[in-house]
């Protein structure tokens, strides 16, 4: 890989502009003093290593979810062993991360891994998007990061180094003009090391100059955690993660308003995260 101060680039399929070149050579530069080599998830290359990490990744900063990974990893190391867990013990493993549909959705691959593929991933795009809760984003991930192959890929870090460098005054710059120039950037080899480049100086360039990503099309506002469904969904999977709870003794142990509450328990039964045996909620075996 780069990030060994490597003088000789990766080529790309356009013949770049001077400002073009100047850009990779100021991300390939940083990416050889700075790069996060660091990372759990990018040693020991698997394609479900790179699922976990993206799916961990989504909406969830990366201190946090560095602990959450080595955990995770550690006791469901392959897909093989995801898929025999029950959906309580991957959801008590995801707490701390949110979003807890992508626990659901990450056992679900596992299981699609292990019955019906012959515990092989797809190593084409459109076969990953047939996995559940595999989006397109996740697809050109497992792709590029996997794979190492050659794709479009847009994210939050990426959009941060596209508008600063090449949109500094503009605003409401929609993916496809990103992508015109990452397509125009993205280096024929090396793809993985590209992604992970672009990624590094992004959040170092949101660490200097502010969120840039303001100016995408793209971008919306994440709503305050705390009040929010997401804060009561949580609260609810952690109490229940100890034991099974009826929705009054929830209530007493959250303080939630009981209307809310009761409307976000039903949720999450009808979504398969949480069952119900008479009064009683529970996880899922």
């Amino acid at each position: 890989m780069l990030n060994q101060k490597q003088t000789t680039r990766p080529k790309t399929a356009a013949t770049l502009t001077k400002k073009e070149q100047a850009f990779t050579d100021t991300v390939w530069s940083f990416y050889d003093e700075y790069g996060r080599e660091y990372l759990p998830w990018r040693k020991q290359i698997t394609p479900y290593r790179v699922l976990v990490s993206e799916l961990m990744l989504q909406q969830t900063q990366v201190p946090r979810v560095i602990p959450k990974f080595k955990a995770f990893i550690e006791k469901w190391p392959t897909s093989k062993e995801l898929a025999k867990a029950s959906l309580g013990e991957v959801l008590t493993s995801w707490q701390g991360l949110g979003y807890n549909r992508r626990a659901k959705y990450l056992q679900l691959t596992a299981k699609e891994i292990e019955d019906n593929r012959h515990g092989v991933f797809p190593t084409n795009y459109e076969e990953l998007l047939e996995l559940p809760g595999v989006g397109p984003y996740t697809a050109g991930a497992i792709t590029a990061f996997a794979f190492n192959k050659p794709v479009t890929l847009v994210e939050t870090n990426i959009r941060q180094v596209y508008l600063q460098y090449f949109f500094k005054d503009a605003e409401a710059v929609s993916d496809q003009q990103i992508k015109k120039l990452l397509q125009r950037t993205l280096p024929l080899t090396n793809t993985r090391a590209w992604y992970s480049a672009l990624m590094d100086y992004g959040t170092h360039l949101k660490r200097i100059h502010g969120n840039r990503t303001q100016a995408s099309a793209s971008y919306k506002k994440q709503s305050p955690f705390k009040g929010s469904n997401r804060e009561i969904r949580g609260r609810i999977l952690q109490l229940l993660s100890r034991q099974p709870l009826s929705a009054v003794v929830i209530e007493e142990q959250t303080n939630f308003d009981m209307v809310r509450l009761d409307h976000q328990l039903r949720s999450l039964v009808d979504e398969g995260l949480v069952k119900k045996s008479g009064k009683l909620y529970r996880l899922p075996n």
